[in-house]
């Protein structure tokens, strides 16, 4: 009897020792994926690789081209652009720029980033590759280096084509990549507003209004790809990205991604629980100039976890025997296996924090075979 009573003790703490939180919202969309950009955490997702138009989430990919021509030197923000009858007559949303008039690169980004203008993105097209279709195929060539295996373009507006797609996962990768590699272009996604041509017009993006924290992305419509929007929003260490797709209007879509950012911001945390370089462990050095070698991450590390699961992390170093110098900075030595409630989570590789070279000529050799038995003798302890 008192080994069933410790027994139900140890299940029911064990119950209570995990992080209870609600289940994720409902979501009209049909598509959708919410995701910590820093540590790619996906908190709550439906049918992320399902396959669908884009519209106007194009534009993403639009703005990162051009934002890497510019990076590369190809063209610049001051570059002129003239306008063709082609772009001036482009159907759908548009900036109003006027055939047969010059205007230059950082207005047309301006033009399809906040105003969302079809004709500033086949005019930006033209002028990078010299037509819509060939800058396509540019497009594309980036989304296979930028790994969206899922996506493919035949235009930078996104106005409807059976061949024209990509999947929630897709857009979020791409996302968090134009964020990351080119924050000065991403800034242009949270301004509310444009006016070119003596004509105001307000990005389309209404959460923009509701809450100081979100500061992007882009939203999208057609017929055939339904109601579309891609939320970003930062607190603190947490960046999360709502990419919600084939909403059935554009109330639900803004109320879709709502849901989804709130959620994750009210249950779930980014901290950083270690720094680049920072000392974890110290391995012993073989035939070296020192006996310890300091290891700890390359990088800084970041955890999104719910708030409650911080309290119970465990870091766990693998058991190194040693290593035989030379030892060089930033080689790999070990891992790190950062363990929750006694369930491995996230593993990292732990490197030199230092050089260290060999000392001598003839006794490296000789503790280098003495490490070489010790080894040998001590593989079964460590298993």
């Amino acid at each position: 009897m008192k080994k069933i009573a410790l027994v139900f003790l140890l299940i029911t703490q064990n119950i209570f020792s995990q992080a209870l939180i609600p289940n994720p919202p409902e979501v009209s969309a049909t598509s959708f994926l919410l995701i910590e950009a820093k540590t790619k955490t996906v908190i709550t997702s439906n049918e992320p690789n399902q396959s669908t138009g884009l519209a106007s989430i194009t534009k993403i990919m639009t703005s990162y081209v051009v934002a890497d021509q510019i990076s590369k030197g190809f063209i610049t923000e001051d570059t002129m652009v003239d306008i063709s009858e082609e772009c001036w007559r482009m159907e759908g949303s548009r900036m109003f720029i006027k055939e047969g008039t010059e205007v230059s690169i950082s207005e047309l980004l301006k033009g399809v980033i906040i105003q969302s203008g079809n004709d500033a993105s086949c005019a930006l097209a033209e002028k990078i590759a010299g037509s819509q279709s060939a800058f396509a195929d540019l497009m594309n060539n980036y989304a296979e280096q930028l790994g969206l295996d899922n996506t493919n373009f035949v235009n930078p507006t996104g106005l409807p084509d059976i061949n024209h797609y990509s999947t929630a996962n897709d857009i979020a990768k791409l996302s968090i990549r134009l964020i990351e590699d080119f924050p000065d272009n991403y800034a242009l996604f949270k301004e509310k507003e444009y006016t070119f041509n003596n004509i105001r017009q307000l990005n389309r993006n209404s959460l923009l209004w509701q809450d100081d924290s979100i500061d992007g992305i882009k939203t999208g419509h057609t017929n055939d790809s339904g109601y579309c929007l891609v939320a970003s929003a930062k607190r603190d260490e947490m960046r999360l990205i709502a990419v919600t797709l084939n909403s059935a209007s554009e109330k639900t879509r803004l109320q879709d991604s709502r849901r989804l950012l709130d959620y994750g911001f009210r249950f779930f945390k980014t901290k950083k629980v270690l720094s680049k370089s920072q000392e974890v462990s110290t391995v012993d050095v073989w035939a070296g100039s020192k006996d310890k070698l300091s290891i700890g991450p390359k990088e800084d590390i970041y955890l999104t976890l719910t708030k409650p699961q911080f309290k119970n992390i465990e870091m766990i170093v693998s058991k190194n025997l040693g290593i035989t110098a030379p030892i060089e900075e930033g080689d790999v030595i070990d891992r790190l296996d950062i363990s929750i409630n006694n369930e491995v989570n996230s593993s990292f590789d732990l490197v030199a924090l230092e050089n260290i070279n060999t000392e001598g000529f003839i006794w490296p050799y000789l503790e280098s075979l003495a490490f070489y038995v010790y080894s040998f003798f001590m593989q079964d302890e460590v298993k």
